[in-house]
């Protein structure tokens, strides 16, 4: 069993879930769960091995994340990879593409959002009336790179009420509008 399955929060307890995503992928996500169920489930004593936070925060760091900063839940998510040195090839070819004569630009922004998440950076708009362009596949790569700290949305998205899950996240992207 996994130490994250379950958690409280303040006085809510939670289930750590992958739903699943249209895209095949799953985004992790906290459901609301009944103490009872748990007990009926695990037991009456297995409710006090559950972490307990005091609330939630969201707290950007690739270079020194903390799961938890002073007894609140950091909703922000670990990247698993580092950044090493070596042949980059694929990926200087793909933002040579994208960005084409920005290629810099692009290079930099890629660096100021691993090395100073909280960073105000402007929006980057990939505009291009052709298809096939790289546009998805970039921004498939930016998923790949920061992991749960991505959202894809949609129009509809943006119509409906803002959405909670979206204000922790780093990027938020769009794909063919």
């Amino acid at each position: 069993m996994k130490e994250e399955e379950y958690m409280r929060v303040g006085t809510t307890l939670y289930k750590v879930v992958n739903q699943p995503c249209a895209n095949g992928g799953y985004e992790k996500k906290r459901v609301v769960w009944n103490n009872s169920t748990l007990r009926q489930d695990y037991g009456k004593n297995y409710l006090a091995t559950v972490p307990k936070y005091d609330g939630f925060c969201t707290v950007p760091n690739h270079l020194n994340y903390q799961k938890e900063i002073e007894g609140f839940l950091n909703l922000y998510e670990p990247i698993e990879h580092k950044p090493q040195q070596g042949d980059f090839s694929h990926i200087q070819s793909l933002m040579r593409h994208i960005f084409g004569e920005q290629y810099e630009l692009g290079m930099d922004y890629m660096q100021l959002l691993y090395l100073q998440p909280t960073q105000k950076l402007p929006i980057v708009l990939l505009v291009s009336e052709e298809r096939n362009t790289g546009k998805s596949t970039f921004l498939n790569f930016l998923k790949a790179v920061f992991e749960n700290n991505v959202t894809f949305n949609t129009n509809e998205d943006f119509r409906s009420q803002f959405n909670s899950d979206w204000a922790g996240k780093l990027l938020i992207v769009v794909d063919e509008v």
